[in-house]
């Protein structure tokens, strides 16, 4: 591919996926929103700058820990199949965004195209495998000492959960751990 063409696909895949000039680098899902300074992202590809981003101020950081925090409140007592299909929602988005996805992680990173759509691929994986999941949390049943009793094993959700990630596998390292933690009834912060 030529780099005017190169070019020309990365503009509509960004385009595509809503990239502006200058973005919001901090989101609760429903609102996005930054007060930190500018950082610029540059292609190792070709040099070229391929977007904006407002950092997270430590304010941003506080609010997006008090919305999950408000959240995991309500999504640990939500079944595991419904949040299973949640995930499931999620992995239909990716695949269909998956080509415009995979060539902004190629150009972003200076992967080969085939690197970029693998790991959307992944992410789209897990998601199938981590809805599956969701109807499989089983528990042990067990005999008790005390006569008409059982006892039995029962998961719960462990709150917030942190994911720091690589910035060589930017989104596949991410996944595998979000929607995993997700049909567990955690919440995340990436």
């Amino acid at each position: 591919m030529k780099i005017e063409e190169l070019k020309a696909t990365i503009q509509e895949a960004l385009k595509e996926l809503n990239i502006k000039d200058v973005n919001e680098g901090t989101s609760t899902g429903l609102n996005n929103f930054s007060d930190g300074e500018i950082l610029e992202s540059y292609s190792p590809v070709d040099g070229q700058l391929i977007g904006k981003i407002k950092t997270s101020s430590p304010a941003d950081y506080e609010k997006v820990m008090e919305v999950a925090n408000v959240a995991f409140k309500e999504f640990r007592l939500m079944p595991a199949p419904q949040r299973g299909e949640i995930v499931r929602q999620f992995g239909e988005k990716l695949r269909k965004n998956k080509e415009a996805l995979g060539k902004l992680v190629s150009y972003e990173m200076g992967k080969s195209l085939q690197e970029g759509y693998g790991e959307v691929q992944e992410m789209i994986d897990i998601c199938d495998f981590a809805v599956g999941l969701s109807r499989q949390l089983h528990g042990l049943t067990m005999h008790s000492e005390r006569p008409g009793h059982r006892m039995y094993e029962q998961y719960h959700s462990l709150g917030v959960v942190g994911i720091i990630s690589a910035f060589n596998f930017p989104v596949a390292v991410w996944a595998w751990n979000a929607a995993l933690a997700w049909v567990c009834g955690d919440v995340c912060v990436w």
